[in-house]
């Protein structure tokens, strides 16, 4: 009988590791929102990331977090680090493309809960008297992601942090 259980278990263990190398290499999440802004102005607020506080949904999520920043407050160079609990973890973004109203890109540097590296891109296209806002993270997807995304929905679960991050960000843009 235990034989029996340990034989399930090592082809069921067997399944889930074929299933997980199986999943894509590469992610990629984006969610978009329109404001009634200019892209002047959201612009303003994404690329100096001293604003971030007051919109982003990570700070909601632990608000003794701690941040630091260093090199310019906005643009090409900004870099702002934080630690907190489990649900922020630990990392830095830094800029390293600003285009005034149209692009920002960030590379992302997670170190806690799990180490990794991710590109973050947010562009503002104007329409009309509105600016259309798109959040996109993507990079590789390691093993240890793989097998995670067969457990959890990572497109959901940071896709739903970007769709409230993009809300907070409408709240102050047009408040």
């Amino acid at each position: 009988m235990l034989m029996n259980v340990l034989y399930v278990l090592a082809v069921a263990l067997c399944v889930f590791l074929v299933l997980a190398t199986m999943q894509p290499s590469q992610f990629r999440v984006t969610r978009s929102k329109s404001m009634k802004t200019s892209p002047e102005a959201v612009f303003a607020q994404v690329n100096n990331l001293h604003n971030w506080e007051a919109w982003s949904p990570w700070a909601r999520l632990d608000p003794n977090a701690k941040s630091e920043f260093a090199g310019p407050a906005e643009g090409v160079g900004a870099v702002m680090s934080w630690d907190g609990n489990q649900k922020v973890g630990t990392g830095s973004m830094t800029i390293v493309e600003s285009k005034p109203a149209s692009q920002i890109k960030f590379r992302m540097d997670f170190k806690k809960p799990i180490k990794g590296t991710s590109e973050v891109e947010f562009t503002f296209a104007p329409q009309g008297d509105q600016t259309m806002v798109s959040w996109s993270m993507s990079g590789q997807n390691k093993f240890i992601n793989k097998a995670m995304s067969l457990i959890f929905n990572c497109e959901k679960m940071v896709g739903g942090q970007f769709e409230k991050g993009l809300a907070n960000l409408q709240g102050v843009v047009e408040g």
